[in-house]
């Protein structure tokens, strides 16, 4: 049962921040190599904001911040590469992800914080049948990737804002001879993905612990987006469930340090038989 409940919040973790690999790349077809470190610093915005003494208003103050910071990154940084080639956006991410990596060491140095000890909260472990232990906050990432998605595919289907994401992605001249804001939906995107990445950083430095190392599971989260689809995100739900599946199976029956490659063995193998991923769109390969 132990196990059962382990896959469950992996996946959910990995579906959380996988959202947001989604999310920039069907709207501005962009592969934000920086979304680890993005993610991380949802992670210190709740840390720094821990002094006040209030946990609950710290973390949604810390999820605000992380959609903020993606909003200004994209009117700040960006929206200047509207234009140019893909593959120079995703080289201005890869250098994206090496400053906040660096700022990060330098604001909140490399050492490994406690956001749960400093917002005064306590690690309260969940019985569950059979055994199983599930802590809160492991809790709260299955609830907030259910929620997350939930709302996502409800919106995209049924909002007016949702069906232009949708039209700015699939055909951007077209959504922009219709009246379409362009740079407004590619800005929420990078919003959203901040948002819903700043959200697992957060967990994961409550469970876990914050340091700027947190940022390679972004990078092991890449995996299950390219398996899943780039452009699908129900995709990601799959793709986090096959990845997560492959790294108990390596812990279980392989040891503890194959789990680390485990995912990336998964995106060799799927790139050798669907390279576009299990849901993604054949055709979306060359943009990549």
């Amino acid at each position: 049962m132990q196990i059962l409940v382990n896959i469950i919040v992996l996946a959910a973790t990995y579906s959380l921040i996988g959202c947001g690999y989604v999310l920039v790349y069907r709207s501005s077809r962009v592969l934000n190599l920086a979304h680890g470190e993005v993610m991380t610093l949802g992670g210190y915005f709740l840390f720094s904001l821990a002094v006040t003494g209030w946990p609950v208003l710290s973390t949604i103050a810390a999820g605000g911040l992380s959609l903020l910071f993606g909003l200004l990154l994209y009117f700040g940084l960006m929206r200047l590469m509207t234009g140019e080639s893909v593959i120079a956006a995703v080289l201005v991410t890869i250098a994206l992800g090496i400053l906040l990596q660096g700022v990060m060491t330098l604001v909140w140095t490399a050492q490994t914080f406690y956001p749960v000890d400093a917002i005064g909260g306590k690690g309260v472990s969940l019985s569950l049948p059979g055994g199983a232990k599930l802590s809160l906050y492991r809790l709260l990432t299955v609830i907030s990737a259910v929620v997350v998605y939930v709302a996502l595919f409800l919106c995209f289907k049924f909002t007016r804002w949702g069906l232009r994401m949708r039209a700015v992605g699939e055909n951007p001249l077209l959504g922009s001879q219709r009246g379409i804001r362009l740079h407004a939906y590619y800005a929420l995107s990078w919003g959203l993905a901040a948002f819903t990445g700043g959200l697992a950083g957060i967990f994961q430095a409550l469970d876990h612990g914050l340091d700027p190392g947190l940022s390679m599971l972004g990078l092991k989260a890449f995996p299950v987006v390219l398996v899943g689809g780039l452009d699908s995100l129900a995709g990601v739900l799959v793709g986090a469930l096959v990845v997560t599946l492959a790294e108990v199976a390596a812990i279980q029956w392989i040891s503890p340090q194959a789990s680390e490659v485990a995912p990336f063995m998964v995106l060799l193998l799927m790139l050798l038989i669907r390279p576009w991923g299990i849901f993604g769109t054949k055709e979306e390969l060359d943009r990549v």
